[in-house]
């Protein structure tokens, strides 16, 4: 039916319209020609038919090859790798043969020259061949040029003349490989060099389209596949579920609120880590890209942005200037300092290898992991080290772990974040003075090559001694005092008790009572022989449990948590001392508080005065008892 806009003839159907659209061209003189065409439609049998067939249409043999294909896939690896044997793998175990040409006007003119009779065919095969045979040289190929053409036969039978069909568009598509490189007629090394491609991706309805024809003309040139690895992605939806049309009011409307919501970066990396990159469909949530923007992209650039801030109040307070370089990086000992390093490092070679192999898809959420223990575990941990705490040398320690980790997560990143991380790589890279040999390092991030791994090995003796060394972390991270580590289960009332695998062994071991000699045995050696029967793995689960400590102490003063064999307990009590430290926090937030409503960064030089009243109140004395305390916290001068 016709729109209301057209208001002469709304709500008429198209064909129904055609006599009164005409009457109103002829009326308002605009009618040019009004005829109308018809077409002849011939049935045939026998000879004539597979005549008509043959003008017609003109068909790519491809059930002959079609082990050839099936062999050349399997060379090919695909992303996902379900659509290699099932979607695709079968659509050509069923290939049919493919008629490559089109009675159509628009498109590439097939080069057949023939004879009134068909008898006498000539293919061209190049612009010179062609300007040779019919003695006129052109360089616009399409039908309006090359159908006025006409070649001499040579066999006495008049002009021969082009076919009026043209190639199937996928035909061309098929040819893209060669066509991009005007092959055979030059850049023959090149495209050697190049052919099969490092790889091809497009969505997966072209299973039955680009992917098919690219395949089957490269095997039936060179009995190659066109590619080594095949990148599947599905369809982007609407929220629901309906095709992202451009002209549908809802997608317009959804696009412009998401890219109002958040940067295009996060859209890209939320498409990324999205069902799309595995071949499947996705309903586009705008939830979904805001969520990429609070988990990956404001931590990773505050985590930026709290070393940009350190590095400049380290320059200040110590009169030097931080300068990374490889050569002169200090050695560290730290143990949160080895572990975001190796943390790193685990993390490039685990992008290495899906990159290789092409699985984008698992990446996004590792990176996640990391950005949290980066900004949640490693700088919340040591923010009092890199704020100096520590003294220069093992400030200057924590910003260079910091730098390494940071300037290596924005190479790594270039190919997902492209934006962000030259943004972050161009505020970076004056600090790094390592030696380069990668050219034009100095202009971008995307100049250089994926970073290089170190691999770090570390393993301790002890699980005490590891826990040892992380009681700095501990203290800071769950505001203790005091952390101590023992073996002795008997000082502290823990009791062991065994839990067997009701499924398999609780019939017969039921009301058996296992001493704790036992259970140490088992703990030891692995394994324990009871009744006949030998316990061993996961048999037996062993569960620490907490009475009363042989100290005298009151079994309420403590909460206990265990985790197989490691038994925490965590004194509760409260004393003086602790109410009065708590109170000096307190002070301390309240300082930090009041710097960052008035918009200050920590170099901005502040004076803190406090005052009391009254003066002989509780809060009074605790200020006055943590006045150093307060004053080695906010890194200024705490004055009454």
């Amino acid at each position: 039916m016709l729109h209301r806009r057209v208001s002469d003839f709304k709500g008429q159907y198209v064909k129904d319209a055609d006599k009164a659209i005409n009457k109103y061209l002829k009326e308002h003189g605009r009618l040019v020609h009004a005829s109308q065409t018809s077409t002849a439609i011939r049935s045939a049998t026998g000879r004539d038919a597979a005549d008509l067939q043959g003008r017609a249409e003109l068909v790519r043999p491809v059930e002959p090859m079609i082990d050839r294909l099936l062999e050349n896939n399997q060379q090919t690896r695909w992303v996902p790798d379900f659509v290699k044997e099932k979607r695709f793998g079968n659509w050509l175990k069923e290939a049919r043969d493919w008629p490559i040409s089109r009675s159509r006007y628009w498109g590439t003119p097939i080069p057949l020259w023939i004879s009134d009779d068909g008898e006498e065919t000539v293919c061209v095969g190049s612009i010179e061949e062609l300007a040779t045979l019919t003695g006129t040289r052109v360089t616009d190929l399409h039908r309006e040029t090359v159908d006025k053409l006409e070649i001499p036969s040579q066999k006495g039978k008049g002009m021969l003349k082009r076919i009026p069909e043209v190639f199937d568009c996928w035909f061309e598509s098929g040819s893209m490989p060669y066509a991009s490189s005007h092959y055979p007629f030059e850049n023959q090394k090149e495209f050697e060099d190049k052919f099969p491609a490092d790889f091809i991706a497009e969505g997966i309805d072209q299973t039955r389209g680009w992917f098919y024809t690219l395949l089957v003309l490269s095997t039936a040139l060179f009995n190659k596949p066109p590619s080594k690895n095949v990148i599947v992605n599905g369809l982007v939806l609407a929220d629901d579920g309906q095709k992202m049309v451009r002209g549908r009011r809802t997608t317009r409307t959804q696009w412009k609120s998401w890219t109002s919501t958040a940067p295009m970066p996060c859209g890209r990396l939320y498409l990324i880590n999205s069902p799309v990159v595995r071949a499947e469909n996705l309903r586009f949530k705008e939830a979904g890209v805001r969520d990429v923007l609070k988990d990956v992209f404001l931590p990773w650039y505050n985590a930026y942005r709290f070393f940009a801030q350190q590095k400049e109040l380290f320059e200040k307070e110590n009169s030097t200037q931080f300068i990374f370089s490889e050569k002169t990086q200090l050695p560290t000992d730290n143990i949160m300092d080895r572990w975001i390093l190796s943390f790193t490092q685990s993390l490039l070679q685990f992008v290495k290898d899906e990159m290789q192999a092409y699985r984008l898809y698992t990446v996004v959420p590792r990176l996640i992991k990391f950005v949290d223990l980066l900004t949640n575990w490693y700088v919340r941990s040591n923010r009092k080290r890199l704020r100096g705490s520590g003294g220069i040398e093992d400030c200057r320690k924590a910003l260079e772990t910091l730098f390494t980790v940071l300037f290596s997560m924005v190479r790594m990143m270039a190919p997902f974040t492209p934006f962000l991380a030259e943004l972050l790589y161009q505020n970076l890279k004056d600090i790094n003075k390592s030696d380069s040999t990668e050219p034009r390092a100095d202009q971008s991030v995307h100049y250089l090559m994926f970073p290089d791994l170190v691999v770090i090995i570390h393993r301790d003796e002890s699980f005490l001694e590891d826990i040892r060394s992380l009681e700095f972390y501990v203290q800071e991270e769950l505001n203790v005092q005091t952390m101590m580590t023992t073996t002795d289960k008997e000082k502290y009332g823990v009791r062991v008790r065994a839990e067997p695998d009701h499924k398999t062994l609780g019939v017969r071991l039921k009301g058996t009572i296992l001493s704790d000699d036992a259970l140490r045995k088992y703990q030891e050696e692995g394994f324990l022989d009871l009744n006949g029967t030998r316990l061993e793995g996961t048999d037996l689960k062993l569960i620490y449990t907490f009475a009363s400590p042989a100290s005298g102490d009151s079994a309420g003063e403590y909460e206990a948590a265990s985790d197989n064999d490691v038994l925490v307990l965590l004194n509760v009590s409260q004393n003086q001392a602790l109410l009065d430290e708590g109170t000096a926090r307190e002070v301390c937030n309240r300082v930090q508080r009041l710097r960052k409503k008035a918009g200050l960064v920590p170099t901005d030089d502040i004076k803190v005065f406090f005052e009391v009243t009254p003066a002989d109140s509780e809060l009074s004395v605790v200020v006055q008892k943590f006045i150093d305390y307060v004053g080695n916290a906010i890194k200024k001068p705490f004055a009454a």
